[in-house]
């Protein structure tokens, strides 16, 4: 089964894009730390519902998240070639409350 949950920081503001199809998209990356180990990884995130892109531009740079998706690959042309990347599509996106 392709699950994914995710538990870190949101790394900037989230950026909505329209396709060339018309469909409209947000996309985020979440900071998330490794267990017991001071480093950290980077994972692109989109989101396509529309209750879930609102809810989403109005988050701020490290808010902390708990993310819930689908990881997919995606392929694509750059400047270089063919290339491809890893994302999580996700179906649910909640706030963490902030530690004290």
């Amino acid at each position: 089964m392709n699950r994914c949950t995710l538990e870190g920081r949101l790394s900037g503001a989230p950026e909505e894009r329209t396709l060339p199809s018309g469909d409209c998209l947000v996309t985020f990356r979440v900071v998330v730390p490794r267990d017991g180990e001071s480093r950290v990884d980077t994972i692109d995130c989109q989101v396509d519902t529309a209750a879930l892109r609102r809810r989403l531009l109005r988050m701020e740079d490290g808010t902390t998240l708990h993310v819930e998706g689908r990881l997919q690959r995606r392929f694509f042309r750059s400047a270089q070639g063919p290339a491809s990347r890893y994302e999580v599509r996700v179906d649910t996106v909640q706030r963490m409350p902030v530690a004290r």
